[in-house]
């Protein structure tokens, strides 16, 4: 099935394998909890036990420079597609509150972005990741 929207999260590339496992999570979560309708049906197995529910469509997770992520969300910014992200200082804290603060106390062009998660139309994301290479 080609679904009319794409979900990609764009990760940096010199994380440790647990910080991009962490940072992939939080944005499919924060992109799920902005877009219920993302989140499929529960599942249940044949002998009838029942399962959480899935996001509905792929997601397509990329490799960035630190670079690459600051293009992507001006290129985000741009087309009027919010972005979702995660910085490095939120490795340090403890908590959404602590979160929040973190990345309200940085002004956009100083942002350490070591995430971003994108929602919208396919050729909207396809031109905001444009250059990211697949994550391998």
């Amino acid at each position: 099935m080609r679904y009319d929207t794409k979900i990609a999260i764009a990760v940096r590339e010199n994380l440790a394998a647990w910080q991009k496992l962490n940072v992939a999570s939080f944005l499919a979560g924060g992109l799920v909890g902005a877009v219920p309708e993302l989140a499929g049906e529960p599942y249940r197995d044949g002998s009838d036990r029942l399962y959480g529910p899935l996001i509905r469509q792929p997601v397509l997770i990329f490799a960035a420079s630190a670079a690459e992520l600051k293009q992507a969300l001006q290129r985000a910014q741009g087309r009027g597609v919010r972005a979702h992200l995660y910085t490095n200082e939120l490795f340090s804290t403890g908590n959404d509150s602590d979160n929040r603060a973190a990345v309200a106390a940085v002004p956009t062009a100083d942002l350490d972005l070591v995430g971003l998660g994108f929602h919208g139309a396919r050729k909207d994301i396809d031109k905001i990741i444009k250059g990211l290479r697949l994550h391998g």
